[in-house]
């Protein structure tokens, strides 16, 4: 957690792949065979800006889930989607899935935790990382890759990536905020 934004770590587990991506097929069948719901799930390394950058998708993610408005038909699908700002599926994989040549990426668990019906009622769920340590660093063994020690950070390279375009020059807060920019589009393009 940075000193900027006082929340907890996302679910999300950094892995660094044995060798570049090869096959982006024979990598999601592993993820998809041992995960335990699709509650898991691959994101490209760069499509992740920060903790808030991520709570803010899970948060879109289970409003929709709740109110029955989700584009996707599974929580992980949707998931791309909002982070990668657009309604298309196929879009979404393309900008915010594995892709050949990948050196790593991010294994995601989206909790399932209830948002309350009032405003003020919902409270981020603080253990969700700890709680899911284990089972993440589980696929990470079966992907035989190794854990990557680092959260997410915002870059231009990540902005190019989820289809946002480019900056230069610009400041880290400059950089999420152009993340938070881009995932608020996503019902609209």
């Amino acid at each position: 957690m940075d000193a900027h934004h006082l929340v907890p770590w996302f679910p999300a587990w950094g892995v660094r792949f044995p060798e570049p991506v090869k096959n982006v097929f024979s990598i999601v069948s592993i993820i998809n065979e041992w995960r335990p719901s699709n509650r898991w799930m691959m994101l490209a390394y760069e499509a992740a800006a920060s903790e808030v950058h991520l709570w803010t998708a899970w948060y879109a993610l289970r409003r929709n889930e709740a109110s029955g408005e989700m584009v996707a038909k599974t929580p992980d699908a949707e998931f791309l989607r909002l982070i990668s700002g657009t309604r298309q599926i196929n879009k979404a994989f393309e900008r915010a899935g594995i892709a050949i040549d990948d050196k790593c990426a991010w294994i995601v668990m989206l909790p399932d935790s209830e948002l309350g019906d009032d405003f003020g009622e919902f409270s981020i769920p603080l253990e969700s990382y700890n709680e899911s340590t284990e089972e993440a660093i589980r696929l990470i063994e079966h992907l035989g890759g190794s854990l990557i020690p680092n959260r997410p950070t915002p870059t231009t390279s990540g902005l190019e990536r989820i289809g946002s375009g480019s900056l230069e020059e610009a400041r880290i807060v400059e950089i999420e905020d152009f993340f938070l920019s881009h995932l608020a589009l996503s019902d609209l393009r």
